[in-house]
Formats: C-alpha cells, structure tokens, sequence
C-alpha cells in the first residue's frame, strides 16, 4: 500500500476515534452527577459471539451468590415446553409465609444470550423478604443456542407451573407479578401477551426495569447520545440477532418477539417501566409506556435523568438510584395487593 493511502486510512481511524471519544465525553457530561466514576469513563467493550461464549461457560462455572439471612431457597425441576427439556427453577421463600400469598416470576437479563436466575438470587431473595411473597426464577435457555421461541416458551412453562401448582406452592394464582430486567424485561412483557392471548392465566402485573422491547432500535443510524454505557448498540445487534436467528428488518419479527411491535395492548396487566434517559432502550420503553397508557392499560412510567442501562445494579448505593428501586418495590406492593 502506498504512504498516501497508508496515510488516509490512518487519519480516517483518528478521525473515527475522535467522533467517538468526543461523543462519549458528550454523553459522560450528561450523566446524573451521582452516576459519574472512573467505571463508566472506561468503553464497555461490544458484546461478540466470542465474547458471550466465554461468559456462558464461567457463568456455567460460577457459584451462586449468597442469599440473605431468613430466605430459603429450593432449586426444582419443572415440565419444559412440549417437546423441550425441563425447565430449573428456584423458589425464594420467606420466613412465615402465608398460605395465599402473592408471588413473582423474576426474569433475569442478558441481552437474551448470557446471563443466569442462579445469578440474581440476591435480587430474587430480596423480593421474597421485602415484600413477603414467594418468589420464581426461571433457568430459561439462552440464544443463540436456543432462539425465540424456546426462551419464552420456558418462562411461559414456569408461570403456568405456578398457577396448576398454586395450591402446593400456597400461593393465589390471581396475584402473580412478571417481573423483569432488560432482556428478561422484553420476556415478561412477552409473555404478559401471550398468557392475555392465550388465556390460561392471567399475571396481575408487570414490572419492567429499562426493557429490551424493540428490535427496530437496531435498525437506528443516530441513538442521539444514548446506549454509550453497558448496554451499547452493537452489543444490541448481537443480542437481538442471536435471539431472532436472524438480523432484525424493518418489515416484522415473529409474533411475541419484540414485544414493542404489537399493535393492541388493551387488556394487559397493570405496568411499571422505568429507565434511563442515556439508556439505548429509552425511547422504545417511553414509546410502549405512552402506548399501554392509550390503550387504556395503568402504567407508570419512571424517567431517571442522565441514567444509563442498569445503572441501580452499578451504582446501588446512590440516592438516584434508591430511589429507583423504592418506586419499584411500591409499584410491587400496589400490583399485587399488598398495601
């Protein structure tokens, strides 16, 4: 290659570092005051096939984080999908649990790819203690080795587990919340579709942390400053293609998919969304709150100013992000009557 050609390419990638240094240095400014430290200076690196192989298999590997004192935890083996592998789920049950109580499907994140229940048994015990409820989470199977729709096909076994054996578990079949957190947000938005189209049974509520809802956002040139922290938009494009099996387009996804993409959301369960104005999914979660609220479903829809994707797991001990965590737990009283 020629020295001017060498040249070019050269100032061509100086050129590209700028943009994005420069654009970072953007979003960084409009981060909460209290969200700002030396973590999230740093660019998370892209999610890559090779990448989420390596977290799948030291996830595989990793042990379970310890639960908090006074919650029991039982890992069981539940009835998969027709034809599908059973499905693991752990049960989170308090000290003095009533008979009839209410209970949480807890549906953990991962961009559909990585990701584990075992993981969020901190969170997952947390609900079962702060609210006094028996808690649910689903060991769904992850893409690219198993696409839609196998994991909320899962999910969906599990909820229906809970309602045959509401009896047994001593729960009220009538006072189940769907509760997740980016993808596992997507799923349980998902799957309060399918069990309202279905009509085996009927969650109570769904609480929604910054959802992964719209495989469209992939399709956006300019994410106006947005997605520059964890959950960036090529990590977005691998999640949603390992999950779709295939590049998202504009002209549809399969049914239950993208949940975003549904066009009457009349008659689904009472909703919390909450997410970050610097989150990539904002938009897409704004757009479904506005939507389910004209569609006559209540929803809250909580807006944190200069927060990014997770960032209450990042930066827990935060004032912004308490805050956030409490709306939630309250949202959860209300929903499912516990107030």
């Amino acid at each position: 290659m020629k020295a001017g050609r060498l040249w070019g390419v050269g100032a061509a990638l100086a050129l590209g570092a700028w943009v994005l240094s420069t654009r970072r240095a953007a979003s960084y400014a409009r981060l909460h005051p209290a969200l700002r430290s030396p973590f999230v200076r740093f660019r998370s690196p892209p999610f890559t096939r090779g990448v989420v192989a390596l977290m799948q298999a030291v996830q595989a590997r990793a042990e379970a984080p310890a639960l908090p004192d006074g919650v029991d935890v039982e890992e069981r083996r539940i009835p998969g999908p027709p034809g599908a592998p059973d499905v693991t789920v752990f049960m989170y049950r308090p000290p003095n649990l009533p008979a009839g109580a209410a209970a949480i499907l807890n549906i953990h994140g991962g961009g559909y790819v990585t990701g584990s229940a075992a993981a969020y048994h901190p969170q997952s015990a947390a609900y079962a203690r702060e609210l006094g409820v028996l808690v649910v989470g689903v060991e769904y199977r992850l893409a690219p080795g198993t696409p839609f729709p196998g994991p909320l096909e899962d999910c969906y076994s599990a909820l229906t587990w809970m309602v045959r054996d509401a009896e047994v578990l001593g729960i009220d079949p009538a006072r189940i919340a769907l509760v997740g957190d980016s993808a596992g947000g997507g799923l349980a938005a998902a799957l309060a579709q399918l069990a309202h189209d279905r009509g085996d049974v009927t969650p109570a509520f769904q609480l929604l942390y910054y959802p992964m809802l719209d495989d469209r956002t992939t399709l956006n040139a300019d994410h106006a400053g947005r997605g520059e922290f964890i959950w960036r938009p090529a990590s977005n494009v691998l999640g949603w293609t390992s999950y779709l099996g295939r590049s998202p387009r504009l002209d549809g996804a399969p049914e239950y998919a993208a949940p975003a993409r549904r066009a009457d959301l009349s008659g689904l369960p009472p909703a919390w969304i909450g997410v970050g104005t610097l989150d990539l999914f904002h938009e897409e979660d704004r757009d479904y709150a506005r939507r389910l609220q004209a569609a006559g479903v209540p929803c809250e829809y909580v807006e944190v100013p200069g927060a990014y994707h997770a960032f209450e797991r990042f930066a827990p001990d935060s004032a912004v992000s308490r805050d956030f965590t409490n709306s939630a737990l309250n949202a959860l009283r209300h929903g499912l009557g516990l107030t």
